[in-house]
């Protein structure tokens, strides 16, 4: 059930958040953008594939930060491919998971992004040690 009143508009991010969310972010995904490629780089969202994939043939999405209506949204995709990567994940990071391999923010937290910026790595370089590029 939810916890909202019905009617109630959900809560939502201010710009000044979303903007220091998105940034934030995004900095932890450009930090690998000369190994991988980006996809897109706008002030609404960035992205990022792995280089050409012999195994997949294709290139894979990596991850992106998506700025939405409510919260600022990081999509991590070794997370979804390698579901044991989380097996170390704070509970507070994974209270910010939707799906997968989404993780939402409405505010900056300099603590989970540290953390996230670890799995970020962690992910990369499982991805290269499964040869999925």
């Amino acid at each position: 059930m939810s916890a909202r009143v019905h009617g109630t508009p959900p809560v939502r991010a201010t710009a000044e958040q979303s903007a220091e969310v998105f940034a934030a972010l995004r900095a932890i995904l450009s930090v690998h953008a000369e190994e991988l490629k980006v996809t897109a780089d706008s002030p609404k969202g960035y992205s990022l594939n792995t280089p050409y994939s012999a195994r997949w043939k294709k290139e894979l999405f990596f991850g992106a930060v998506q700025v939405t209506k409510n919260y600022v949204s990081f999509h991590l995709f070794p997370v979804y491919m390698y579901p044991d990567l989380l097996e170390g994940a704070t509970p507070e990071l994974k209270a910010r998971m939707q799906g997968k391999s989404c993780f939402n923010f409405r505010a900056p937290d300099a603590a989970l992004f540290a953390e996230l910026a670890a799995l970020t790595e962690s992910g990369l370089a499982r991805m290269k040690a499964e040869g999925a590029f």
